[in-house]
């Protein structure tokens, strides 16, 4: 392979990668020079020229005239006045003698182990680019297409041809993808593994939400309405916090949009996720009130030590609080940084229901708690449920409820 087809064949590939010219003739530089200091030991006294428009290199050799006796002789930048003579019969002491090298003159092999130096800084300089572009782009919403769907992984393709990582555990449960399907989701991180680059990307993150949201509300896009924080729980449920510094936006109204159009864009992205939009404020009492919704809190004590908050609804309203599989609780916890526990108001009938805590002796209270966790704190409160009720809200096993229903009824009995 002579230095034409090298250097033509490396400007190719940069050109397609769109490699700056300067970058491009650096490597190529840092290739040749290589070889001259492999044969000659150093390249300061060597000219490297290239043009890789037309595939041209010239290599010249520098070196001083010194007279045949004299003692810098076996310089490597010094050269014999009859050994410059030899090339041009006028050369005097003390010029300068340009030889040229021919790439051949290095030999076969040095050729090939340049050649093969250029296609590992080739590979090298690829893989600089894909990290430096998607490094770029973390938390930024892309497009790209299934190629292969593996079973802890899905992998996809970008328009350039990369290859990008969708792991199982970053993909919304509902998701249902087929090899050519376009898949929209955000540039999570990117690992450089062995010298090797991989761009993670995530359907469940947060901020894959808060980009969903740019794209369909304007007023978020242009800084107008801030999204002030964002809670999932993937395929399932959603709360936003938003604001607006303008008092003649409301943000919530925004981010809907008219008859839901704006938000039901989001929603079909994310497999039906449900998402509920509030009013970020800072009073905590009403925040709170807000992160619960849809349900209507009666009242509320706060312990700003232990990061606790004792909410208390009427019992119509607890079942709408703690909302499908304990989401909406566990939701406006994460979305208000307090731990929630929700309590039923008693209304003057209930008056003589018995407290969970009071059986604290015959029922063990991690039961207790875990009862407390769906908001059953009290006797009636666990009665009024039916066997398949508790099953389904809590992670008790069915013998344990049998029991928990033995030892209540027995309290009312007597």
């Amino acid at each position: 392979m002579d230095a034409k087809i090298l250097i033509e064949s490396f400007a190719e590939f940069a050109r397609s990668k769109n490699v700056d010219r300067p970058t491009m003739i650096r490597i190529l530089e840092d290739v040749f020079r290589a070889m001259i200091r492999k044969k000659f030991e150093s390249d300061e006294n060597f000219d490297v020229t290239i043009n890789a428009d037309k595939g041209d290199l010239e290599i010249f050799r520098i070196r001083e005239i010194v007279d045949d006796n004299s003692e810098d002789i076996w310089d490597f930048d010094k050269i014999s006045l009859s050994d410059a003579q030899k090339i041009e019969p006028d050369f005097e002491v003390g010029e300068e003698v340009y030889e040229k090298i021919e790439l051949e003159e290095f030999g076969r092999r040095a050729v090939q182990m340049a050649r093969q130096t250029l296609i590992q800084r080739i590979k090298d300089l690829e893989k600089d680019i894909l990290f430096s572009k998607y490094e770029e782009q973390v938390g930024e919403i892309i497009s790209a297409e299934v190629y292969q769907i593996l079973g802890r992984e899905i992998l996809l393709i970008d328009s350039e041809g990369n290859e990008l990582i969708l792991p199982k555990g970053e993909q919304i449960s509902k998701d249902r993808f087929r090899k050519g399907d376009s898949v929209k989701s955000i540039v999570h991180r990117v690992d450089m593994i062995n010298g090797n680059p991989k761009v993670i990307l995530s359907r469940t993150s947060p901020v894959f939400l808060e980009r969903l949201f740019e794209n369909e509300v304007p007023e978020v896009y242009d800084g107008l309405i801030t999204i002030v924080k964002v809670v999932r729980e993937p395929g399932e449920r959603a709360k936003v916090a938003v604001e607006s510094y303008d008092d003649r936006i409301d943000p919530v109204g925004a981010c809907v949009g008219m008859k839901g159009s704006r938000i039901h864009a989001v929603v079909r992205e994310l497999q039906n996720e449900n998402i509920d939009v509030i009013n970020f404020t800072e009073n905590l009492e009403l925040y709170v009130s807000r992160a619960l919704s849809p349900a209507k809190v009666s009242s509320l004590s706060i312990n700003k030590e232990s990061k606790r908050i004792s909410v208390f609804l009427k019992p119509d309203q607890v079942s709408l609080a703690i909302g499908k599989g304990g989401f909406n609780i566990k939701l406006a916890s994460r979305l208000v940084g307090y731990e929630i526990d929700v309590f039923r108001e008693l209304n003057d009938q209930e008056e003589e229901d018995v407290d969970l805590n009071e059986f604290s002796d015959e029922i063990d209270q991690w039961i207790i708690d875990e009862l407390k966790k769906t908001g059953l704190d009290t006797a009636k409160s666990v009665l009024v449920l039916s066997k398949e009720d508790l099953i389904r809200r809590t992670e008790l096993e069915e013998v344990t409820i049998d029991e928990i229903f033995r030892i209540l009824r027995t309290e009312f009995d007597q």
